[in-house]
């Protein structure tokens, strides 16, 4: 009995160990939040930068706008020990704004670059929203690849497009899901949203991290069980 009871702990925890792996990757991904937004609308989306190097620090993000479907708005928030610049491409054939001005240029990608003695050390994150709009009303996905540079030289490029059988890429570029157009396309619900904790892998992972960590408690206790009850019927003995 007390050797079925220390197999089904090793088992439990192995199981723990399992799932924290399992949970490891997706926070190390950039991703954009929230992950879904609406069809011809505006909204903020953030940009959540992990850093996954263990003793490199990240200095600089660029994210790349698509150019097949430019938005006519783009502004950036300050964040504190970071400035932010803008890379502007020209519009062919130019797009309208809500008052019928054609708009000529747009905003191609956004760099934020860390001020000196500022940087996103290992173990952290840091999140740089984009208030962005219109998004298109054609398309259900709209990919923003990313390029994540370390003071070290390193630069990760998050650009990889979904694979074709359906699973991860190795990098894969930040995205959000376009649905179709209700309420207020001028912000209301797509800024609402960007506001509420997102429904990303992050959540998933913690989930799971958690799960992992009541489950390996739950092993360690019935192993630990077992190992005091045989030494107890060794000392009888």
């Amino acid at each position: 009995m007390s050797r079925t009871l220390l197999r089904a702990g090793t088992l439990l925890g192995t199981t723990a160990l399992l799932a924290l792996a399992g949970a490891a990757p997706a926070l190390a991904h950039v991703t954009a939040n929230p992950s879904t937004l609406q069809q011809g609308g505006y909204g903020v989306v953030t940009f959540r930068v992990p850093d996954e190097d263990d003793t490199a620090g990240t200095v600089a993000l660029t994210v790349n706008l698509p150019t097949d479907h430019p938005f006519s708005s783009v502004r950036t928030t300050p964040i504190a020990g970071w400035s932010v610049t803008t890379n502007e491409v020209a519009i062919n054939p130019p797009l309208k704004d809500d008052d019928g001005n054609a708009i000529t240029k747009t905003v191609g990608s956004v760099t934020f670059k860390a001020n000196p003695g500022t940087r996103i050390g290992p173990g952290q994150y840091l999140d740089f929203p984009l208030s962005l709009g219109p998004f298109p009303a054609d398309v259900d996905t709209l990919q923003m690849p990313t390029v994540q540079t370390y003071d070290n030289g390193k630069v990760v490029n998050w650009a990889d497009p979904p694979n074709a059988d359906g699973s991860e890429p190795e990098h894969p570029a930040p995205s959000v899901s376009l649905g179709a157009a209700t309420g207020d396309h001028h912000g209301g619900m797509a800024t609402a949203a960007a506001a509420d904790p997102p429904a990303s892998e992050d959540t998933t992972a913690r989930w799971l991290g958690g799960a992992g960590l009541l489950v390996g408690a739950l092993g360690l206790g019935l192993g630990g069980g077992a190992v005091l009850r045989t030494r107890r019927a060794g000392k009888s003995d």
